[in-house]
């Protein structure tokens, strides 16, 4: 049987890897070539990817992954909402800016101005945040008005990414969708929302399906890095989607949370929920592979531990992520609670710090070790994972008896086991490399390898190990939920 050899690009907030892959038909073996931080950089009050450092060490990866054999394709994926503008002769105006910069501060009350909260929902189907690529561009519509009027094409990181590899501008479906500039029902650029909010409709190309195969790797790249030929394939370029594609469930109706910096709780559909009641609690629409729309609350992940981390790290204590875990587990329980989304703790900064002020704020126990706040942290993503479940079951009106925890999250046995508690139901773990097994999977159907999404889900199941976790002490989380409620959700939850 012939054995296909693949490449995948794996960018996240706070790293990349490039990844090589062996399919032989019945499982998926990968290798990490090259990892790679991805640091942000402030220049003059603005924070900026790196974007040359970032396709240096793409390139750097592609390089070794051709002494290790040929690839016959490659695909990219990233994080969502942030995008390069290029000029007229194709050029690169400047580094993409981060969506933790505080260029959209004020963006969304000055968006509502234009189009009501409702209505806005109503086209996109898109949960609204500050950091959507909508608030970021009409930032320059009304802060840099000169700058946008020279840019020519507008694409999200990975298309950026994909046109710095082959030359050809393309914009994916899973990535665009994550702009709250696309028409969720069409899943085309809403062009109505773009006049209204004077966007100029001509940056934007045509939107393409996950798995396009969209030209080759060019030839001087070739020669730069001393590789042969290799195919440029549009996959699943939102990360949430690649993950997605990989959850290896074999029922229809199931929860995912993918866990990582951020944390998508969700489900998947064939067609959008757009309701009175998914916009009261702002549950986005995002469209994935083979028609599939990812329906899904974007909450705060990891981001809240690893920034606290490098906090301690400042301060001469570093510790392994697995230190750490070991310190929690050994914390008191129910201590401390925090409302992981508020906004408070949305930027860099000393998280510790902020997490005390907060407890302090609300009465409770203020954490005084490392173990401490990353007891008060895990407990209180796995009582928001809950929350989310709970608003999901009642916009989908299904019940879920299982959810797939997908990405590094799934690492973290503490945090699985306390999800299966807080919710009361399974939890299966892994994949932890689901958002690239997915990558690699959708250019494998892209390739004809996998005939369609029941497949690849089969393949990852039998390519990957799985851990499972039953809920334990339903009644004291049950009851430990309800005060989280009482905290942050303005009592118990209903409608």
């Amino acid at each position: 049987m012939s054995r296909r050899q693949i490449a995948a690009i794996d960018l996240g907030a706070s790293g990349g890897r490039v990844m090589g892959a062996e399919y032989d038909g019945e499982r998926l073996f990968m290798k990490e070539i090259h990892r790679f931080a991805n640091e942000p950089v402030v220049f003059h009050g603005t924070m900026y990817w790196d974007f040359l450092r970032l396709l240096h060490e793409i390139k750097t990866g592609l390089a070794a992954a051709g002494t290790q054999g040929r690839a016959e394709s490659v695909s990219v994926d990233t994080w969502g909402v942030d995008f390069g503008l290029l000029d007229l002769r194709g050029r690169l105006m400047e580094n993409p800016v981060h969506y933790r910069d505080h260029r959209t501060k004020g963006m969304v009350s000055r968006v509502l101005e234009e189009i009501s909260g409702e209505s806005l929902y109503q086209l996109t189907g898109n949960q609204i945040m500050e950091i959507n690529t909508l608030f970021q561009l009409y930032s320059l519509v009304e802060e840099r008005p000169e700058f946008l009027s020279q840019a020519d094409t507008l694409l999200m990181m990975p298309d950026l990414i994909l046109y710095a590899l082959s030359g050809i501008r393309c914009s994916e479906r899973s990535i665009a969708s994550t702009s709250q500039l696309l028409d969720a029902r069409t899943g085309q650029w809403s062009e109505e929302l773009l006049d209204r909010l004077k966007i100029p409709k001509e940056l934007f190309r045509p939107v393409v399906q996950s798995g396009t195969r969209i030209g080759s790797l060019r030839g001087e790249l070739q020669r730069e890095l001393g590789i042969g030929p290799m195919e440029v394939i549009a996959t699943a370029g939102h990360d949430t989607q690649a993950a997605m594609a990989a959850v290896p469930a074999d029922e229809e109706d199931f929860l995912f949370i993918s866990c990582g910096t951020w944390a998508l709780v969700g489900t998947e559909l064939t067609r959008p929920i757009i309701s009175r009641q998914s916009m009261k609690y702002n549950v986005t629409n995002e469209l994935g592979c083979k028609g599939k729309v990812s329906f899904l609350r974007n909450l705060t992940g990891t981001w809240l531990i690893q920034e606290s981390r490098r906090q301690w790290k400042r301060e001469g204590r570093e510790y392994t992520f697995g230190q750490l875990e070991e310190l929690a587990e050994k914390a008191e329980k129910f201590r401390t609670f925090m409302d992981p989304d508020d906004p408070e703790f949305a930027f860099a900064g000393n998280m510790p710090e902020r997490i005390g002020l907060a407890a302090r704020q609300s009465g409770q126990n203020i954490p005084d070790s490392a173990g401490a706040i990353v007891r008060c942290i895990d407990e209180s993503l796995a009582f928001q994972y809950r929350t989310a479940v709970e608003e999901i079951e009642k916009c989908t009106g299904r019940k879920y008896h299982r959810i797939h925890l997908v990405g590094g999250g799934a690492r973290s046995r503490l945090l699985c086991q306390m999800t299966a508690n807080a919710c009361g139901i399974p939890v299966t773990a892994g994949p932890v490399e689901a958002t690239v097994a997915g990558n690699i999977g959708i250019q494998l159907m892209a390739l004809g390898e996998l005939t369609g999404m029941a497949e690849l889900r089969t393949m990852i199941g039998r390519s990957f190990p799985l851990d499972e976790y039953e809920p334990e002490n339903t009644g004291e989380w049950e009851e430990q939920y309800q005060r989280f409620r009482r905290l942050y959700g303005g009592g118990e939850h209903e409608d």
